[in-house]
């Protein structure tokens, strides 16, 4: 193995690891640009997927309040960069101000992407049990690009990561979506896919093509582009690589698949994540570990954020991040190698 890993968990330890990785290879890794705000608007979800990296589940009820919410309009109307608007949870739908916060953001010209897992659709709360079926309608009207996990095209290997009955919500929700126009090359639909366990994901652009083959033959749905991506060693993934004993293994996997050309397109470098309480973090991966970023002497945050300093950040990595520098590299666009 090339370079030293951390047993503990990551909480920021092994920063100094990635970044002496990056150092020796010549490469810069500053922020470049904020063009998109990405925002966790909550931990609640109707699902406890045995992957997920932001511990999200039916029991979690953290929600970004509406004060919040409107800081971070203030912010997208403030920043002209800023391109992008990028909702996740949880099932961000289950967030009580979701519809507003939409709606306002397209008002303001921006490009809103939602991390949407297609099962809250047919689940709707589990808290409350509203409904939540109006929701293809509604990205639809709104001109929303959805972007959803699906773990594959097939029902044993997708109920086995995400739950008994997944695959089929999960179908009949992208057929939902498909009679809204979406998939259709006007309105964005986009897949994601994570490996079944301690594994890189294969070459995206064989597996999209066998998504799309399958998926409309066996099913009759079409969707625009598949985005292959690292499960990282956080959370709930850590906790099942350390349970199997094989944490240390996945991640000497991880650094040892280090690719250079990922760093360009890390997605740290043209974004800011903003949690729940209005924490502002490089990502969203940074955001779960609690890794809060700093500019000017102290944490950001949304109430007090000043842009032109933000840029002037460094950005903070711990050994998670060779996750996101491995194989063809991982974002949420899906590779980031050029």
């Amino acid at each position: 193995m090339n370079e030293p890993t951390q047993t503990e968990s990551p909480t920021g330890t092994g920063g100094p690891c990635f970044s002496r990785r990056i150092a020796r290879c010549g490469l810069g890794a500053g922020p470049l640009a904020i063009r998109t705000l990405q925002a966790n608007v909550t931990k609640l979800c109707n699902q406890a997927c045995v992957h997920c990296h932001v511990d999200a589940s039916p029991v979690r009820t953290e929600q970004m309040s509406l004060e919040c919410v409107n800081r971070c309009l203030e912010i997208l109307d403030e920043g002209d960069a800023i391109e992008n608007l990028d909702l996740t949870g949880g099932a961000p739908e289950l967030n009580p101000h979701f519809d507003y916060f939409v709606g306002e953001a397209r008002k303001l010209g921006k490009h809103v992407m939602v991390r949407h897992n297609l099962t809250v659709t047919l689940d709707g709360n589990p808290r409350t049990g509203e409904a939540k079926r109006y929701i293809p309608e509604f990205f639809a009207e709104n001109r929303v690009e959805v972007v959803s996990s699906l773990p594959y095209y097939s029902e044993y290997f997708t109920d086995r990561q995400r739950g008994k009955g997944v695959f089929e919500k999960s179908i009949e929700s992208l057929r939902m979506l498909n009679r809204e126009g979406y998939g259709a090359g006007e309105l964005e639909l986009n897949l994601v896919y994570n490996p079944a366990g301690a594994f890189l994901p294969p070459s995206q652009k064989s597996l999209e093509a066998d998504f799309r083959r399958r998926l409309e033959e066996d099913h009759g749905v079409r969707f625009d582009s598949l985005y292959a991506m690292t499960n990282m060693p956080i959370n709930r993934f850590e906790k099942e690589l350390r349970r199997k004993n094989i944490y240390d293994d996945y991640m000497e996997k991880l650094v040892n698949a280090f690719n250079p050309e990922t760093v360009e397109g890390l997605m740290c470098r043209n974004m800011l994540s903003v949690g729940h309480d209005g924490r502002i973090y490089d990502c969203d991966f940074n955001q779960m570990l609690e890794m809060q970023a700093r500019a000017g002497g102290k944490p950001l945050t949304v109430f007090d954020l000043d842009l032109g300093e933000a840029m002037g950040r460094e950005i903070r990595f711990g050994v998670h991040c060779f996750g996101c520098t491995a194989g063809a590299g991982s974002g949420c666009g899906g590779e980031t190698a050029a």
